[in-house]
């Protein structure tokens, strides 16, 4: 007879104790009466491929996984989602019979947070502003056009790093100078800031937001502070504007539904519980 196993997951980073994510598959788990756990895991890089490895032995049937591992975690698997190979990380693994699956849902997380928080945005009401070329940005874009967005003007300090974006995700990619991002707002009908301008510890955001039309979107996935001075730029302006927190939730819904076989919902109580 085989021993009755809670279900595990955790969160593979280094650093890893700022995570947020551990609050938020608590709050989940006991929302749901469900039986299981989900552990913050410091990780070195160098330990990386033995412990994920290691992990289903022990009754792991999946992770998340963040900086510095979304590389490693899409090369450790044996079998890899079209929008992981697409951009080219993984944030979530699940330990199956047949071998570790990676899947990036990033993405995922950024359109259902808009979708979630501004239902009636549409993703085909215009072109869209992406600020920065890392790799937030590149789920972002997936997601955008996946989405079915006309045309992304892609702005970044390091022009080369946009560029090479656009190559990767083709001809609806426009790259502009950092220099000429403010005018590029003109008629603009989302803005997605993806750089950590404005962000706790970090250099102010300062792009001049006038020629952004009032009935445009703006969202910035940055959380830390929940409301960045582009929000309230685009706020002042009479934007909508949706937080990054939200991004954090919905990411982690499809690992949760894949680790502990239910559905669980993005709710303000939430919201409180992982900001508390």
């Amino acid at each position: 007879m085989s021993a009755h196993r809670i279900p595990l997951a955790g969160v593979l980073g280094a650093p890893i104790a700022h995570s947020r994510s551990p609050r938020l598959f608590a709050h989940w788990l006991s929302e749901m009466g469900i039986e299981g756990h989900y552990a913050p895991l410091h990780v070195e890089p160098d330990d990386f491929d033995h412990v994920v490895r290691t992990l289903p032995r022990m009754g792991f049937r999946g992770a998340n996984v963040t900086l510095p591992h979304k590389l490693a975690a899409l090369q450790i698997a044996e079998h890899v989602s079209d929008r992981a190979r697409r951009i080219g990380a993984a944030n979530t693994l699940t330990f199956r019979e047949d071998g570790i699956h990676a899947d990036n849902t990033d993405g995922h997380g950024f359109i259902s947070n808009l979708r979630h928080s501004a239902p009636d945005w549409a993703a085909s009401a215009g072109p869209a502003v992406v600020l920065g070329a890392g790799g937030a940005a590149r789920a972002v874009l997936d997601a955008l056009i996946e989405a079915g967005v006309p045309e992304i003007r892609l702005a970044n300090r390091t022009r080369a790093r946009a560029e090479a974006l656009a190559e990767t995700f083709g001809p609806k990619i426009r790259v502009v100078d950092w220099a000429e991002a403010a005018p590029a707002l003109e008629g603009a009908a989302t803005l997605v800031n993806t750089t950590s301008l404005g962000m706790a510890g970090a250099d102010p955001f300062d792009l001049d937001l006038s020629a952004l039309p009032a009935s445009a979107l703006a969202t910035d996935i940055v959380y830390t502070p929940l409301d960045t001075p582009m929000l309230i730029a685009a706020r002042a302006r009479g934007c909508r504007t949706v937080d990054g927190l939200g991004m954090l939730l919905h990411q982690a819904v499809p690992g949760f539904e894949r680790w502990f076989g239910a559905t669980p919902n993005v709710t303000e109580a939430l919201r409180a519980k992982v900001l508390a």
